[in-house]
Formats: structure tokens, C-alpha cells, sequence
């Protein structure tokens, strides 16, 4: 089954049976027989083979970012058992949203770097989506939903919303017993541009669309609206990761009762547009060990359930709401 993912990628990436066969080191009946093994065992055409033309499917076209992380997969584990033996080392290239880098990653890095003393880490933190291979980045922690792309995505955490408010602000304006009831209190949201996916949503309320929130504050920074909150400025829907510390400080209080934290040791199978916390890196590059190493690293780190739901959790700030 590797040879034949190994000849259907190179295939397509070199648009020629005969000179993926030279790659590969195959004679051109075995790459083509290969092939064939593959498209029946899928069910599937993935190529249209004609004398001088070779044609990806719509369902080669959809299997094709799935066989090279197949591919890179195996490598990356190859590449693992390999350095067992030798201490990683070198330079890795990490990015990561602002306030998540600042909070969270930036920590985990300074303790992988204990781990690791000869391996360097370059980290860039900003909320700029930015291009693996024009930039040369080696790792990318991403908050949100991952669009489709050849990327390897490692899940590290969920991200879940909490409606939060400072106690001085619900004595003052009283608190909302249903998300409805925001729509006449202050709201702190994002100015500029539409509300990050999930702001402001809640199942079975408004067709699932956004409430129309309003407020005399809206910024561009989460960072900031988190502190307006603190201060009594309003209420925010802002996610776990960031809430966390200023719940279990007694700052702010989740408006309504938390979601359950999900503690099931067997990985769960995830909605592929499910909002969550990932690493991603690019296949075949040349630090994908200590890539991956890291990536493992974040996971470890964070820890299932993240750190951050357990300190809401140990602070009882989900039976924090209205009575």
C-alpha cells in the first residue's frame, strides 16, 4: 500500500508515469499495476489516463492530500525512531496567534527548551495567517477553524466560548438569564470587521446566526476587551484559553453554566469544521522530527483536558452563574 501512495503522489506531482517511475526507481508497468491495486482497493478512478495526457479525478484531487500525510506521517516516524539515539538540535521556526503565544505557548517552549537545550526556537506571535513555505516556519499553533490544505494538522486542545462578565458589572446592570437577554446589556465586541466565527452564537438560538449585540466599547484586541470586561465595562463571549485565568481570579464570571469538560482518554472523531486549538506543518520538510517532537511537546503540555478548563473547573467557576 506505501508503494502504491508513493507512485500516485509522484505521478501527479510530475504529471508523467514514466518519469515517476524514473523517480521511484519502478519500471512503468509496476507504477501503472500499482496504481490500479490502489483505485481498486478505494473504489475509486484517481487518474484518467489517456496516450498524452494524465487527468486527476475529483476524487484523486480530494485523496491527494490524504496520501501525503500518509506518506508524511511515515517519514516523521521513521525520522523519530531514528534520532532515539542522538539529542535533536538546530533551529525550529514556530508562530502563533498574539495572545495564545503570549499566554500559552511562549511557556510551553521555555519548558520544551529545557527538555531540548540544543535545539533553538524562533517564535513569531501575531494574528497574521501567515505561509508556512514563503516564511520557512517549521511549526504553526492556529486558534479557530483550519481551512482545507495539504498542511499535517495536530489537534491540541479544544476552543470553547465563555460568556463572562467582572461581579461589579452584573451588581450594577443585573445578570442575563438566557443569551437573548444580551441584547440589552452592554456588549464588548470586535470593531472593523465581522465577529470571529462563534462570536456571539449559541444552539438553537437565532437560526444559529449571531445576536445582534450592542455596546459603547468595540476594539480590534481581544487582549483588550478582555481587560474591559475586568474593569467593568461590559460583557464579553471570549474563549476559554484567555477567560481562564481572570475566572479563576474572581475578575470576571461566566454568565451561563460551562460545558462539560471533556475527559474521554480515546481521542475522539472530530467534525473537520470544528473550532479547536492545532499545530500544523508543512510534509517532507527537512526539521519535520523536531517538528513533530514539539508538536507532541504542546500536546503534552497542555494536557486533555487543557489546563486551563481544569483551573476553571478546580475554582468551581461553572456553577458561577444565575440562579
Amino acid at each position: 500500500m506505501i508503494d502504491a501512495l508513493q507512485c500516485f503522489v509522484a505521478v501527479v506531482e510530475l504529471r508523467s508515469l514514466s518519469k515517476a517511475a524514473a523517480h521511484l526507481e519502478f519500471a512503468v508497468s509496476s507504477v501503472s499495476r500499482k496504481i490500479d491495486a490502489l483505485e481498486a482497493e478505494l473504489g475509486a478512478r484517481l487518474l484518467l489516463r489517456r496516450s498524452r495526457q494524465l487527468i486527476v479525478t475529483d476524487a484523486g484531487e480530494r485523496f491527494l492530500p490524504r496520501a501525503r500525510n500518509i506518506l508524511a506521517e511515515l517519514e516523521e516516524g521513521k525520522s523519530a525512531v531514528q534520532e532515539l539515539d542522538s539529542e535533536p538540535r538546530g533551529l525550529l521556526t514556530v508562530t502563533a496567534p498574539a495572545a495564545f503565544g503570549r499566554l500559552h505557548v511562549a511557556p510551553a517552549i521555555a519548558a520544551f527548551l529545557q527538555r531540548h537545550p540544543l535545539i533553538e526556537v524562533d517564535l513569531h506571535t501575531s494574528d497574521e495567517v501567515v505561509d508556512l513555505a514563503a516564511r520557512r516556519v517549521d511549526v504553526a499553533v492556529r486558534a479557530g477553524v483550519l481551512p482545507a490544505s495539504d498542511l499535517v494538522a495536530v489537534r491540541l486542545a479544544g476552543l470553547n466560548r465563555v460568556v463572562a462578565a467582572s461581579p461589579a458589572y452584573l451588581a450594577r446592570h443585573g445578570w442575563p438569564k438566557k443569551p437573548e437577554d444580551l441584547l440589552d446589556h452592554q456588549c464588548l465586541t470586535v470593531s472593523g470587521r465581522l465577529p470571529p466565527r462563534g462570536w456571539w452564537r449559541f444552539d438553537g438560538i437565532n437560526g444559529g446566526q449571531p445576536l445582534a449585540v450592542r455596546g459603547k466599547l468595540r476594539c480590534d484586541d481581544t487582549d483588550s476587551l478582555l481587560h474591559a470586561a475586568i474593569s467593568g465595562a461590559g460583557i464579553v463571549h471570549l474563549a476559554n484559553w484567555l477567560t481562564s485565568d481572570a475566572i479563576v481570579a474572581g475578575q470576571l464570571v461566566p454568565v451561563f453554566p460551562m460545558d462539560p469538560i471533556e475527559r474521554s482518554t480515546i481521542e475522539p472523531r472530530r467534525d473537520p469544521g470544528e473550532s479547536a486549538i492545532h499545530a500544523v506543518h508543512m510534509p517532507g520538510r527537512s526539521n519535520q522530527a523536531k517538528a513533530q517532537l514539539l508538536i507532541r511537546h504542546l500536546k503534552e503540555y497542555f494536557g486533555s483536558p487543557p489546563y486551563w478548563d481544569l483551573a476553571m473547573e478546580a475554582a468551581g467557576a461553572g456553577e458561577r452563574h444565575a440562579p
